[in-house]
């Protein structure tokens, strides 16, 4: 993911609320001058000067004039705590950088912070293939972060509102119900019965919810970053609201958030679900935790404790179609049926397998669809026929 070099005037600015700062430090200048000097210029800012107010009984404002904006401490000794904003132009100073640095400076146990994007919003390219790149304008940027695990987005697209993980666009208010009825749907209609789900990842909370909508009694909802899911429910127009994940955090009602590691969960699970969902960031080609999610050895845990195992398994078209190539050869090493789906209105192909054999995996898909308690609004019975031939690269591996 970039920023388009020169395409539009704006600036980042960061506002912050420290707590939990030693008062002493939350009122000596000098020290606090020090740790704010080192914290924009590690961050890539240029400080052209600086002064500072005490005030009494205690209290401290600092002021720092930026080659690229500015910066300001307001503490406040008596509470431990200290307001902090640091605007920057441009590309070369990184402001939220120079806002951990300052946490981390002043020792704050605790940071609550929000970027605010000015001016013409932000335009974006996902490389998706060498020579290729998907460009993405976002007229507002609601939040951005750089949470333990990745980076996260979320902005006002043509779309409507979008998650971009990393710089790739997940899910936007436009396609996210075809993507996830894809995910989904087939498996639901596999299934003999329909009572436990195992969903890892998708932080969105869109597929738990359907699951609950088809009958599931019990949804553990599995993604290792907390921060994703909680800025997913607080900006995102589709998936949990603030109150229902909070619920599921609880425990209370049909789901059950856990914020682990899938791979962990699944090796201490002895509980069969009826379902388990793989839906994750994409397959990187560097090494990342997540990789071995995709592979045969995590595909042959959860077939040991799911009735059908169905992931988010690449795209097909033949310029990035190396995830669902490897996707297809571990599930088709790994499960007796595989059941193969290719949305017709979205870019993402899905795959179902099942330890046994399935003579006709459309016929019951077909069948079972009348009597689905969730009724899909993008997927009927012609689609399921439709939908269900992998591509000839698949069924033809030697053309």
């Amino acid at each position: 993911m970039q920023t388009w070099p020169g395409s539009h005037f704006a600036g980042r600015h960061v506002l912050a609320e420290f707590s939990g700062v030693e008062p002493a430090l939350a009122d000596d200048a000098d020290r606090l001058r020090d740790i704010l000097a080192g914290a924009l210029t590690s961050s890539g800012a240029t400080v052209c000067g600086m002064i500072d107010k005490r005030f009494e009984p205690h209290g401290v404002t600092i002021l720092a004039l930026l080659a690229e904006s500015h910066a300001s401490i307001h503490s406040y000794p008596e509470y431990g705590a200290m307001f902090v904003d640091v605007f920057t132009c441009g590309d070369t100073a990184d402001a939220e950088r120079a806002v951990a640095l300052l946490g981390q400076g002043v020792g704050a146990s605790k940071t609550n912070v929000r970027t605010v994007f000015r001016g013409a919003g932000k335009q974006m390219l996902d490389p998706i293939a060498p020579g290729l790149s998907h460009y993405w304008q976002l007229s507002d940027v609601m939040c951005e972060r750089h949470t333990e695990f990745q980076h996260v987005m979320i902005g006002k697209t043509a779309q409507g509102i979008g998650l971009f993980i990393d710089g790739a666009c997940q899910s936007t208010e436009v396609s996210q119900l075809v993507y996830h009825e894809a995910l989904l749907v087939p498996a639901l209609l596999l299934a003999p019965q329909l009572q436990r789900v195992l969903v890892i990842g998708s932080g969105e909370g869109v597929v738990s919810q359907l699951a609950v909508a088809a009958g599931a009694t019990h949804v553990d909802h599995v993604d290792i970053d907390r921060e994703v899911v909680r800025l997913c429910a607080e900006h995102l127009p589709y998936g949990y609201t603030v109150p229902e994940l909070s619920r599921a955090e609880r425990g209370l009602g049909p789901i059950k958030m856990h914020y682990r590691d899938g791979w962990d969960f699944v090796a201490e699970t002895v509980e069969p679900y009826d379902i388990v969902v793989l839906d994750c960031t994409d397959e990187g080609a560097e090494p990342a935790q997540h990789n071995r999610l995709y592979g045969a050895d995590f595909l042959r845990r959860c077939k040991s404790i799911g009735g059908v195992v169905v992931s988010q398994a690449g795209c097909p078209t033949i310029w990035r179609n190396d995830g669902l190539n490897r996707s297809w050869q571990h599930f088709t090493e790994t499960f007796h049926s595989v059941v193969y789906f290719g949305s017709d209105e979205h870019e993402w192909a899905f795959l179902s397998g099942i330890a046994g054999p399935l003579a006709d995996p459309v016929g019951v898909m077909r069948s079972r669809l009348p009597t689905l308690r969730y009724r899909p609004r993008t997927i009927d019975a012609p689609s399921l026929a439709a939908s269900t031939v992998p591509p000839h690269a698949l069924r033809n591996p030697a053309r």
